[in-house]
């Protein structure tokens, strides 16, 4: 298999590399702007990769408010170049979605045949690219993601490794609740998921849910730091964007087709914590 990555700054285009590396599997890794029509497809001619990887997108909730145009740029144009070059060149396609799609109105994990009806542009952005992807006729395999964490600073866990550097307090909301997923667990599903041909949208985070207030309390456990924890309501941080209150998605329906369990969220954190303190 010949791979090509995209968003090679993120945390989850890095755990790929590290594994195929390790492996020793054929990949690229090029600084592509997946919403250059011509970059796109020099990239496909000239590598003619079996499988592209999107691991590029536009993170940043509560900007996308104002620049919704950016937003969609890379979450909804970008995927949809890809799928167009993808179906030319004959490869599979994966595209990571969000938990963001859902409003948070249910309190049971959401699953694949429920309605998306995103509360904020990044949600709204996000299920074009779906929508583009799927609707392309390229082989596509969408895999919507949460709270993802690896290596790297732009995520919560290195956040509240930060925040709590200062020795003091930390508000952390109790009312958001989703599912923690690591990215090296994304990455290894990922590469089974494609091994086994899966297509369609599945929902790969880990097992189990929890509030962003019980997420820092286990990382701080894990890192056996005594920041006193605050619990605070989102609202209090005056966010631009809304965010579903409860977006946590079950896996159910991909640990079925791959027919392996996905480990809990908790594991999969002690895990990562355990691997960052021996690199």
């Amino acid at each position: 298999m010949r791979y090509l990555l995209t968003g090679i700054d993120g945390q989850l285009a890095a755990a790929f590399a590290r594994r195929f590396e390790a492996s020793g599997a054929e990949f690229r890794f090029p600084r592509l702007d997946i919403s250059d029509f011509d970059s796109v497809m020099d990239a496909f001619s000239s590598y003619r990769p079996d499988a592209v990887l999107n691991c590029a997108a536009y993170n940043f909730v509560d900007k996308a408010e104002t620049d919704y145009v950016g937003a969609y740029k890379a979450n909804a144009f970008g995927p949809a170049l890809l799928a167009h070059a993808a179906r030319k060149y004959g490869c599979v396609l994966v595209h990571y979605g969000t938990d963001y799609v859902f409003d948070g109105k249910k309190r049971t994990p959401y699953v694949e045949t429920d309605a998306p009806d995103p509360l904020n542009q990044y949600g709204r952005s996000k299920l074009a690219g779906e929508e583009l992807v799927l609707g392309s006729g390229a082989r596509a395999l969408v895999l919507r993601l949460s709270w993802v964490f690896g290596s790297g600073r732009q995520n919560f866990v290195s956040k509240l490794r930060e925040w709590a550097a200062g020795g003091g307090p930390l508000r952390i909301a109790d009312d958001e609740v989703s599912v923690p997923t690591y990215a090296g667990d994304v990455a290894d599903i990922t590469l089974k998921a494609i091994d086994q041909g899966l297509s369609g949208v599945y929902h790969l985070v880990n097992s189990g849910f929890c509030s962003r207030y019980d997420w820092a309390a286990a990382v701080l456990k894990e890192l056996k730091l005594s920041n006193p924890l605050e619990r605070a309501s989102s609202a209090d941080f005056k966010p631009a964007a809304k965010r579903p209150p409860f977006s946590a998605m079950s896996n159910a329906r991909l640990s079925g087709a791959l027919g392996t369990g996905i480990r809990d969220w908790r594991d999969a954190l002690s895990a990562y914590l355990s691997e960052e303190a021996v690199s």
